[in-house]
């Protein structure tokens, strides 16, 4: 009798502990940038009923995602403003992009439609350093020679935390503006001459939404959802094309994505190029702790690649072409279990 309880104690035991393993298999936890955010958060929607996977994702910003993944206590960390192959072998982390998408000025100008506002590079820097003080600015006329523009003081809006949608616009300011480069140049958080913060890419479109003669910049995927007035911008080849996937897709044209990890995809040289397009990245150890979760979020980004381009188009993002794969794979084959074999199984 006693050996029977015992026995049976002992199975229950097991059996408990095989269900506890399966139920944290069944969650993937990330964090990170909010610029591709409305993305993941349609593919793990869309994951978890296909899988039973649960992909538990943290809009938090990149310096946020990339501590996160730097303490490990996410399964992937998400950065708009990629990592250095030196740091990333310092790290010890793998990083890989997931997804391109457009950075895109919006303004709240009574009477100005979507598309009706240009602005250079140059102009754009200018207003955020405090040198381009009001919308009848000369230089802003001269490039909306007809748009009715009011003499009002701009307010610009930017991000006031660690964020790599900050990085690619700064990395786009740098390219197209001396003086921002020489006097602030590109990061994630930049020495904002002037201005109003907002935390994260609701928060930007939330203030610009809510102050008059206000601008700001958020990912295009929010100009959508938010319905702000965007901003043509003029591209390397002289062009104002419109934001949206065609013209994100066409910045990344070109790409060796086998040379480099740390691809920046701002100012691209096409003529039908959105200028300040980037991609988004995914940074995992190498030698991860949680082996499990790892290998369930590596098939996440194999099956979003796979199977999630037609989703993010309908956000307005563009998805890596099916010829990055192989380096992706290949990336991805880095990482390892604690007996050296790569977790992803093709």
């Amino acid at each position: 009798m006693f050996s029977t309880t015992r026995l049976r104690i002992g199975a229950s035991l097991i059996a408990l502990s095989c269900m506890a393993a399966a139920a944290n298999a069944a969650e993937i936890t990330g964090a990170g940038a909010t610029f591709p955010a409305p993305a993941y958060a349609k593919w793990a929607d869309a994951y978890q009923k296909e899988t039973g996977i649960k992909v538990n994702y943290q809009a938090i910003g990149s310096s946020g995602g990339i501590r996160q993944i730097d303490n490990r206590t996410v399964d992937f960390g998400a950065t708009d403003a990629p990592l250095k192959d030196d740091e990333l072998a310092r790290k010890g982390q793998v990083q890989f992009p997931a997804l391109i998408g457009g950075v895109v000025p919006v303004v709240n100008l009574r009477g100005v439609a979507p598309g009706a506002l240009r602005l250079t590079g140059k102009v754009l820097g200018d207003i955020y350093l405090g040198r381009v003080t009001r919308w009848s600015d000369p230089a802003i006329r001269a490039l909306n020679p007809t748009l009715a523009l009011p003499d009002a003081t701009i307010s610009p809006i930017y991000r006031s935390d660690g964020s790599g949608t900050t990085f690619i616009f700064t990395n786009y300011l740098s390219k197209t503006n001396e003086e921002w480069r020489s006097k602030l140049g590109e990061g994630a958080t930049v020495a904002w001459p002037l201005g109003t913060g907002g935390r994260g890419n609701p928060g930007v479109a939330g203030l610009v939404g809510r102050l008059p003669n206000s601008i700001g910049y958020v990912e295009y995927a929010y100009v959508q959802q938010s319905r702000l007035t965007h901003v043509l911008v003029q591209n390397a080849a002289g062009q104002w094309p419109a934001p949206g996937t065609a013209a994100f897709a066409a910045a990344a044209q070109g790409i060796d994505w086998k040379a480099s990890s740390a691809q920046m995809l701002t100012h691209a040289s096409p003529p039908e190029a959105w200028p300040i397009t980037g991609a988004t990245f995914i940074l995992m150890p190498r030698k991860p702790e949680r082996t499990e979760q790892a290998a369930q979020s590596l098939k996440f980004f194999q099956w979003a690649l796979q199977r999630g381009g037609d989703m993010a188009q309908e956000l307005g993002y563009a998805a890596l072409p099916p010829s990055a794969l192989d380096s992706l794979q290949a990336r991805w084959g880095e990482i390892v279990g604690s007996d050296g074999q790569a977790l992803f199984k093709p």
